[in-house]
């Protein structure tokens, strides 16, 4: 079988080997697992890859390079009426040559996939939408004619689409998705938390606006001042890198709030199985990786109820949905605190549930698309 990947993630080469973001990679090469030649169709940097990228493994992959573009601004625009016809052709090339056709979406390169794929009608198709699918979230127009074509049975023939949660009204070929960092054989036992005090919270991703890690610092410096003596350790790097460490200067937290940069899984997985909560107050996910993490260890996710978010904790039962204020946060976190019972319940609840989602029925499940 001949696979093409349409994907707009930037990729890098060292020693013959092709690079790019990990978590997407280590995906990717699951689905390589059962083809045999592979086309993937995206930008390229001459840069060396990064600590978080890793290198793709498949029997034969071909990268056919593209150039990078973005329609944000006039001179961009220029630019991309430019570069686009060139995309198109070797976008159709790759498609033509395919038995099977996965776009990687949202994006620039997977909007263009969406259209060039009409044109291919009997060919066999998935699509993963890796962004929000909620029907009533605001996103950018090219977000939401990605959505409608791709969920378009009239324009759209032959393909599963894969998304994040399980939403009411949708056409046939959208079909509820998730994705995986743990296997069987990784389901050892929980660590028997008390919900002593001093308490430990991690924040697991990039230090962006989107993603609000200073309300996160925020949020436990609050608990802090009210009496619940607590620890906040950041695991990602970012821009806002500089603004937490001024915060934590401000505020005196030294001994309280700590920034680890990126790390290994195995790092990670370390501090998931020394901490009580998660939180990620961001303001768009997918599927968010860190909080099915946290849970599979059984630490309580406090996470902004946006995506399938409310889906992943049971719409507050496996987990805590807050609103980003911070004086109601506050009320609602400081009622949970003094419940352990209800917390050892929650924490087992969202462990029993992340512990479905494994890696090995992901493989499953991908054998059934392909």
């Amino acid at each position: 079988m001949k696979f093409a990947v349409i994907t707009h993630i930037e990729h890098f080469e060292k020693d013959g080997d092709f690079y790019s973001y990990g978590p997407y990679v280590r995906e990717m090469n699951l689905w390589f697992k059962d083809v045999d030649e592979v086309d993937v169709v995206g930008t390229f940097s001459s840069k060396n890859p990064g600590s978080i990228d890793l290198a793709y493994k498949a029997k034969s992959l071909r990268l056919i390079k593209v150039p990078s573009f973005d329609i944000t601004g006039i001179a961009q625009v220029g630019r991309a009426l430019l570069v686009l016809p060139v995309i198109i052709k070797k976008i159709y090339w790759a498609m033509s040559g395919a038995d099977h056709i996965h776009l990687r979406c949202p994006g620039n390169m997977g909007l263009l996939g969406a259209l060039v794929q009409l044109f291919f009608p009997k060919k066999t198709k998935t699509a993963k939408y890796a962004g929000n699918w909620d029907p009533k979230a605001k996103q950018p127009w090219s977000y939401n004619l990605q959505k409608w074509i791709l969920s378009n049975r009239f324009l759209t023939k032959n393909m599963q689409v894969l998304v994040y949660g399980d939403w009411p009204h949708q056409s046939k070929n959208i079909k509820s998705f998730f994705t995986a960092t743990y296997t069987e054989a990784d389901k050892k036992a929980l660590p028997q938390r008390k919900y002593d005090l001093p308490l430990r919270f991690l924040f697991v991703g990039s230090l962006v606006p989107g993603k609000r890690p200073l309300y996160a610092l925020e949020l436990v410096n609050e608990l802090i001042s009210k009496g619940f003596p607590a620890e906040l350790h950041f695991y990602g790097d970012g821009p806002l890198k500089e603004m937490l460490l001024d915060f934590i200067t401000e505020q005196h937290l030294e001994k309280s709030a700590f920034l680890h940069g990126n790390q290994s899984a195995s790092v990670l997985g370390e501090a998931y199985t020394k901490s009580h909560f998660l939180i990620l107050p961001s303001k768009s996910e997918g599927w968010p990786k860190a909080i099915a993490e946290a849970m599979w260890w059984g630490v309580i996710p406090i996470a902004t109820s946006i995506s399938c978010v409310p889906w992943m904790l049971d719409h507050g039962d496996r987990g805590v949905l807050v609103n980003a204020e911070l004086e109601s946060d506050i009320t609602k976190l400081e009622a949970l605190l003094k419940d352990k019972a209800r917390l050892r319940y929650m924490a087992q609840k969202a462990s029993i549930w992340s512990r479905t989602y494994t890696l090995d029925l992901f493989e499953a499940e991908l054998k059934k698309l392909l």
